[in-house]
């Protein structure tokens, strides 16, 4: 798409340069009449369809890798990350690794386990603010569990190589869980190529959606090995007086959502899949090359 078609989708740029996605992305045009449109739908139901929940599975699986099958919907990052913090099983001597200073919602989830006799270990953070592999390598153990941090952190905007941790992680079969809300839409991920185990995201930021809704991808290999801990009508199967889980992510899943919210965000999946995101991650470079430009000239 041109340039300036996509600003056009975009009211906010009619009044200044927006440069603050990664805390929450401003509403574009696509999603807010999706938005109307259902919102139209409830004025008058009788002919009214239900939200079919595939029609954010699908461009999520098409943007960031594995199948529609292997994510689930929730109503945000931490949502997400504490289904599967309370989810897994553990014991008292396991350890879980994450970054010093990492963002509560990829922190509190894991340190509350330290009530079980879970021990938490600290990926130490370098004085540029990043971290290396070899950092965790040094910690990682056979009663590591979990390695959790942000494809990009929020208080510096480093990258850690997801792909080589992944294979750290592995190695040791503890669970790689990547916490997306900084990434998914911005920076190309792909939850197979970069190893990924589990991931966690939200709508309202580089994915264009609205606060309330969000994702949570689990590959089914290791899928058993996290229990449902807050089953719902859409978790399983539609039997009386007996409880049978879907064998995929949707086991995850509880009961009605926010659908408007979520009809609404499908729209801007759609945009980002339109564009592409290595075109949208190009442009941000470019546009971050011209920003120090422009600022090493005033010092």
């Amino acid at each position: 798409m041109d340039i300036e078609k996509i600003r056009e989708l975009f009211p906010i740029t009619e009044k200044g340069i927006f440069l603050n996605n990664a805390s929450q992305a401003p509403l574009n045009l696509l999603v807010n009449n999706r938005l109307l449109s259902y919102l139209q739908l409830e004025l008058n139901p009788i002919h009214k369809k239900g939200f079919n929940r595939n029609s954010i599975r699908l461009p999520l699986s098409k943007l960031l890798g594995g199948s529609p099958e292997e994510y689930a919907l929730t109503t945000s990052t931490g949502n997400g990350l504490n289904i599967i913090a309370q989810g897994l099983k553990f014991k008292k001597g396991d350890n879980i690794i994450i970054p010093e200073l990492e963002h509560w919602n990829n922190s509190f989830p894991w340190l509350q386990l330290q009530d079980k006799g879970v021990e938490i270990r600290f990926i130490k953070i370098n004085a540029d603010k990043s971290f290396d592999p070899e950092a965790i390598k040094k910690l990682i153990d056979k009663n590591t569990r979990v390695v959790a941090l942000a494809a990009v952190r929020f208080n510096s905007g480093f990258r850690p190589n997801l792909s080589e941790i992944g294979k750290i992680t592995q190695k040791h079969n503890a669970l790689f869980i990547v916490d997306a809300a900084q990434a998914a839409g911005m920076i190309p991920i792909n939850v197979e190529k970069d190893n990924i185990d589990i991931m966690a995201g939200c709508g309202f930021k580089w994915l264009l959606g609205l606060h309330g809704t969000g994702f949570l991808y689990v590959n089914k290999r290791v899928i058993n090995l996290i229990k449902p801990v807050l089953p719902g009508m859409y978790a399983a199967e539609k039997t009386y007086d007996k409880l049978t889980f879907f064998e995929d992510s949707r086991k995850f899943e509880t009961g009605t959502i926010a659908y408007a919210l979520f009809d609404a965000w499908s729209a801007g999946l759609e945009l980002i899949l339109k564009i592409g995101i290595e075109n949208i991650y190009l442009k941000a470079l470019e546009n971050t090359d011209l920003l120090i430009k422009g600022l090493l000239k005033k010092i």
